[in-house]
């Protein structure tokens, strides 16, 4: 049969004969669960237990695919068929086979030929529908049509009670499944119309009852201040968690008509379009109680306290307040989290939530902040500012913000936190105060709060200010002056740590630090204080590296040494390795390089350096050879060849002058002068125009020392005609070896000390001398006689004893030897002396700095005017700034003073107000 009609409509089925066996795959008769399971299939049944598990249909519809009845639902509508017309007719056709229209094929289903029944002719269905005439077609009768009604009628009272069952939250009292058929009879039938509309006003009628929100709703609207809005929030949240549920379990009876009418009608028909889905209208509903419809501009009373419950929760979770008690024990968390996901839902988030939402965070931040900013210091108001961002940041994720309300909101905080209150963010005092005590968190959350407003830059200002009065206070620091360098090394590592560890290496602050130490470093205002008339922080620069190549690392404080931060960065460029000492030295030469950099006058490094560099290789105190030549490569990239040439000249002299000893010893040995009294002499030849000039000292040497010196100078003059030695004995060092009475020692002395302690192996033990009787034995006089006494008798190692007893030394005391001397060293250094530098030494090296200077300001004159022939006078006085600046900075005054003295001499003239060059 084409097409089955509802069951249950008066009318019997005749017997029929019983068909063959199908096999197992072939489907089975549908059971009625009313039926009597003892009734035989061939005994007569009354309508009201006929098939009550098959589907109604209410079109005349065939689909090719579709299968006619099997004899176990031979539709009543038709003549009871004969036996023999049964057995011939076969079960089932199919429509894809080419055989004769409505005849089967050789072999039944069912028979012995184990065949498949034949098709239609022609008849192609994956290739699209085709016409079928179906003969015989009888019509229904009204007492059948009456049937089918009662079946409609109950079926949609069935679905009423149904509704009603969901809504109370008690079981329904049919299945699912008829509950859904009955659904998909009724839209077959073509009331899906009337069965939308119908469950639509079920739905609204529960909604707006006592049982939904409509009593909340009334008493809402009739009083808004007598209800606590999250009590509010929490109730309808309530609801809306019962109509879900509720709404899922309806969704499931009503599908069919959601898949197969409401889908269809929402895409197809200009006026039907946009018909809503079971679970858009049940959502539609719900939203058009509590906050009225999409198309209002202004949300319902009890929508209303629904947000201000929200806005409550979240103020609340922003002020950290002690949360009141929610009826029912909810989570205020999750109530929050739900509260934010139906609004999405209902599609009211962007239009009532999100512009309240805003206007009250900004009030708050604006309260919080003028707050903040009166009772905090810079340092609280950055650590409130910095934990209240991340507070609102981390609530924007966890409670479900859209991202366009959490930039605004971020954006909103920022304005009222960062950019109004700069002021107090960039106050240069407390800023300084922040560097000052290297708190480097605050700094770094400052500078990411200013990053944020997009003003990071504007904290150069103050970083700037901070870097010039701390390093000119230093610099002009007369009593601590010792300390000056390591003093701006430590400034400019802390900075150096701020900028890597709080600022990201922003190049803009690494810029601002190299600009500002160049500037007080070479600020008159600030040099002036020392009175040299040169560059005071030259000097000290180059002392602190002779303290280094001196002393090594040891003689550093811990807080100049590379961190494990450093030491990483070092070995991930390939630099340095961690832990390796000579490395950790080069790198605290190139710091103090670095501070070279700014200054200057480098004449007066250059000067000081050259000095310091003479007596570590006269002396032999260098700690590494290695550092050393590594230096002047340093200063050879920075400066030029030209300034480290006589540098490097010292270094050819030393290897020259172990070359000249080897070949004087073998000339020694070859003459048979073999070394006499135990005197092992090492000269070095110096290169007078490469080295340092050093005072001459008039100092009578003993005579064993005399007759190698003489044996030597013989000896040089002979190979070297022409030549001429001068003998710098103030730069002579010797070890002598001693006995005492607790053991013998080795000491290391200077000539002039070597020479007052040989004069006691020609007097009897225990004899004094006298200051005058060492005076004149060894022509030392004045302040080179008492410090070297001094140094013997009342420093740390007291070789001598003095009497009477003091710390100063005058012509009235004697000396005798200390056979009670004792060290816990075979070999002791008493020559430290030698090593320091006079006051009247430092005071002649910088008036032959400022000398050369002049000699230097007036040569560049001369070439200038030679090359232009005729020139004003601040032209004049711009190009001798500019070609004598990377060796010092001469002052306007000193370049005009040296312009009048070659006009003096008769190298230029003025005429007509511009200077002409004579010679």
């Amino acid at each position: 049969m084409p097409s089955s009609y509802p069951p249950n409509f008066p009318a019997t089925s005749a017997a029929h004969q019983q068909p063959p066996q199908l096999s197992s795959s072939r489907r089975r008769p549908r059971v009625d669960s009313h039926s009597d399971p003892d009734t035989n299939d061939n005994t007569t049944r009354t309508a009201a237990s006929n098939n009550l598990g098959k589907r109604p249909r209410s079109e005349y519809t065939f689909s090719p695919s579709a299968q006619l009845p099997t004899p176990h639902q031979q539709d009543p509508l038709q003549p009871t068929m004969s036996t023999k017309a049964q057995g011939k007719r076969p079960e089932f056709i199919d429509l894809t086979q080419n055989s004769s229209p409505g005849r089967p094929s050789n072999s039944s289903y069912g028979g012995g030929g184990g065949g498949r029944p034949g098709g239609i002719t022609g008849l192609q269905p994956h290739l699209g529908p085709r016409k079928l005439v179906i003969k015989n077609l009888r019509q229904t009768t009204s007492t059948q049509r009456a049937g089918a009604d009662e079946y409609y009628t109950r079926t949609r009272a069935d679905l009423d009670n149904a509704l009603d069952a969901i809504f109370a939250g008690r079981p329904t009292g049919e299945p699912m499944e008829l509950l859904y058929r009955g659904v998909e009879d009724l839209c077959r039938k073509g009331e899906a119309e009337s069965l939308y509309n119908r469950l639509k006003d079920r739905c609204d009628r529960w909604l707006t009852s006592d049982d939904g929100i409509g009593q909340l709703r009334k008493e809402v609207t009739a009083n808004t201040t007598h209800f606590n809005v999250i009590e509010v929030t929490a109730a309808v949240m309530g609801v809306y968690r019962r109509w879900n549920a509720r709404m899922l379990i309806v969704r499931k009876v009503y599908s069919y008509l959601d898949r197969s009418y409401l889908l269809l009608q929402s895409t197809i028909g200009k006026e039907d379009k946009g018909r809503q889905g079971v679970n858009d209208m049940a959502i539609s509903l719900f939203r058009k109680a509590a906050f009225g419809p999409r198309s209002a501009t202004k949300a319902l009373p009890l929508g209303v306290m629904v947000l201000r419950g929200m806005i409550t929760l979240i103020m609340q979770e922003r002020e950290d307040q002690e949360r009141e008690q929610i009826p029912g024990g909810l989570d205020r968390v999750q109530l929050l989290k739900d509260s934010i996901t139906m609004l999405k839902v209902f599609g009211v988030y962007g239009k009532f939530f999100e512009p309240w939402f805003l206007e009250h965070s900004y009030e708050f931040y604006k309260e919080f902040a003028e707050q903040k900013s009166e009772s905090c210091g810079l340092r609280d108001y950055i650590k409130q500012i910095d934990a209240l961002l991340k507070r609102e940041e981390h609530m924007c994720d966890f409670y479900g913000f859209d991202s366009t309300t959490k930039r605004q909101l971020l954006q909103d905080a920022h304005g009222v936190l960062i950019t109004k209150y700069s002021e107090k963010l960039l106050d240069t005092g407390s800023v300084a105060k922040l560097l000052e005590a290297e708190d480097v968190p605050s700094m770094k959350a400052l500078y990411q709060l200013l990053k944020l407003s997009g003003l990071q830059n504007k904290l150069k200002e103050p970083w700037d200010s901070y870097i010039r009065k701390t390093g000119s206070a230093i610099v002009s620091d007369t009593a601590r002056g010792d300390e000056m360098v390591i003093r701006l090394l430590e400034l400019r590592r802390s900075l150096y740590v701020m900028i890597r560890d709080a600022f990201d290496q922003d190049e803009v602050y690494s810029y601002g630090l190299r600009e500002s130490f160049g500037g007080f470093m070479n600020d008159s205002k600030s040099t002036s204080a020392w009175g040299t008339g040169t560059s005071k922080v030259g000097e000290m620069i180059a002392k602190y590296i002779d303290m280094l190549l001196r002393g090594g690392l040891k003689t550093l404080p811990k807080s100049l040494l590379s961190d494990n931060k450093d030491k990483a960065i070092a070995e991930r460029s390939g630099l340095a390795a961690a832990g390796d000492e000579d490395s950790e030295l080069d790198t605290q030469l190139g710091h103090a390089l670095e501070l070279f950099k700014f200054i200057d006058g480098k004449d007066t490094f250059e000067a000081f350096y050259k000095k310091d560099l003479g007596r570590r290789l006269l002396l032999g105190r260098s700690a590494s050879q290695d550092a050393e030549r590594s230096m002047i490569t340093k200063l050879k990239g920075e400066c030029g060849a030209n300034f480290t040439h006589n540098l490097e000249q010292m270094f050819k002299d030393q290897e020259l002058s172990r070359d000249e000893m080897t070949s004087y010893k073998t000339w020694l040995a070859g003459t048979g002068k073999a070394t006499k009294g135990g005197v092992d002499l090492t000269v070095k030849v110096l290169s007078h125009s490469a080295w340092p000039t050093y005072n001459d000292v008039k100092v009578t040497l003993p005579k064993e020392v005399l007759e190698q010196t003489t044996s030597f100078e013989t000896y040089y003059q002979a190979k070297h005609t022409g030549r001429k030695l001068t003998w710098k004995h103030n730069m002579s060092h010797c070890i002598i070896k001693a006995r005492f009475d607790r053991g013998p020692k080795e000491l290391s002395l200077s000539a002039q000390q070597g020479s007052v302690l040989m004069l006691f192996n020609e007097v009897p033990d225990d004899t004094p001398l006298s200051y005058s009787q060492i005076s004149q034995s060894t022509s030392l006089t004045g302040a080179e006689l008492d410090r070297t006494l001094q140094s013997l008798a009342c420093g740390k190692s007291r070789v001598l004893s003095k009497a009477p007893k003091g710390r100063d030394v005058s012509p009235t005391d004697t000396f005798t030897v200390n056979r009670a001397f004792a060290d816990p060293k075979f070999r002791v250094k008493i020559n430290q002396i030698q090593l320091k530098e006079t006051r009247e030494e430092n005071k002649e090296t910088h008036e032959k700095v400022a000398r050369d200077r002049q000699l230097e300001t007036q040569a560049a004159i001369v070439r200038i005017m030679k090359s232009r022939k005729t020139m004003g006078h601040a032209q004049l006085v711009a190009e001798v700034i500019n070609q004598t600046k990377a060796r010092g900075a001469v002052d306007p005054g000193e370049i005009k003073a040296n312009i009048e003295k070659l006009i003096d001499k008769d190298y230029i003239e003025r005429e007509e107000g511009n200077y002409v060059y004579l010679a």
